[in-house]
């Protein structure tokens, strides 16, 4: 039975079914689809839209449509989510200008009084010391009279103390306890206030209890800058090996003094921690020193 000897009345009672595969199609083909009616007649998309059929919906479209519908309240929530800017406090001239005189004065104190310390300190130092005028020599002089001035105190309590043990032994055959001396103190105990290891010294709360100790050792470290105090027995190449344990520890060593008073030696050190140094406390390059005279003194003892 052909299609036309239908009337339109009757073809609204068939129920058009979707045959279309789900495999894609490219632009070059030609999109034929097939209507099977329940009578078994069947149509093209062609001749169904000339019968005024409703359009074929394919899943790429319903997908489309789904996707355009959910973007519209993200685009809502975005617009709601933008940042909002603070305002700008706006200030009064006549306070800013205030502010910024206020700062002026401040600085220019500051100043003032900077200069004036750095004519003091350098009128209590020898001309030898600062070469030039600026605030960097100045402090680098003052630096260098300090440990000078320190060195020439450790001297001096090492001979204070070697006159006070001659003195003592002469004082002991007479019969009167009150003409004695007093015992002299320990070796350089004035320059260890809070030392790590106590070897020497007579130990407090505040040292290290640790019994095997070979030295006396004191460390302070202010940002990268280190200073430290060394008591010890005086032997061959303690120096030497000292120092390139030092590099070896990567801590370049600025200002270095020794002072002698048989059979001991202090050594006065001021380093600066370098970048690749694996020591970040007090206690870290106390104990490293420590391990190190150990090592130099067990090579000495081995080769005797």
């Amino acid at each position: 039975m052909a299609l036309e000897t239908l009337s339109s009345n009757e073809l609204l009672n068939f129920i058009i079914y979707d045959t279309i595969s789900a495999t894609p199609y490219s632009s070059h083909d030609s999109l034929v689809t097939d209507f099977s009616l329940e009578n078994g007649f069947s149509i093209s998309q062609e001749q169904a839209s000339s019968l005024n059929c409703f359009p074929l919906v394919t899943p790429q479209c319903r997908s489309t449509g789904v996707e355009a519908a959910d973007r519209r309240p993200n685009l809502a929530v975005q617009g709601r989510k933008k940042r909002r800017r603070k305002p700008r406090v706006c200030k009064n001239k006549e306070e800013a200008e205030t502010q910024r005189m206020t700062h002026i004065a401040v600085e220019r104190n500051r100043r003032k009084q900077m200069n004036e310390h750095l004519a003091v300190l350098r009128s209590l130092m020898p001309e030898s010391y600062v070469q030039r005028g600026d605030q960097a020599s100045i402090v680098g002089g003052a630096i260098e009279f300090v440990k000078e001035l320190e060195h020439l105190l450790q001297t001096l309590e090492a001979q204070k103390l070697q006159v006070l043990q001659q003195v003592r032994p002469a004082s002991e055959g007479t019969t009167n306890s009150k003409l004695l001396p007093p015992p002299p103190p320990p070796p350089f105990a004035q320059f260890f206030m809070f030392p790590q290891y106590t070897w020497s010294q007579i130990p407090s709360k505040f040292t290290s209890k640790t019994k095997a100790s070979i030295a006396d050792i004191e460390v302070t470290l202010i940002e990268t800058h280190a200073n430290l105090r060394i008591l010890s027995r005086k032997g061959p190449r303690h120096l030497s090996k000292l120092v390139a344990g030092f590099q070896s520890l990567c801590l370049s060593i600025l200002h270095l003094s020794v002072t002698t008073m048989y059979p001991l030696v202090l050594y006065s050190i001021s380093a600066k921690v370098e970048e690749g140094c694996q020591l970040s406390s007090v206690d870290d390059i106390a104990g490293a020193v420590h391990h190190m005279l150990r090592i130099i003194e067990e090579d000495e003892t081995a080769l005797c």
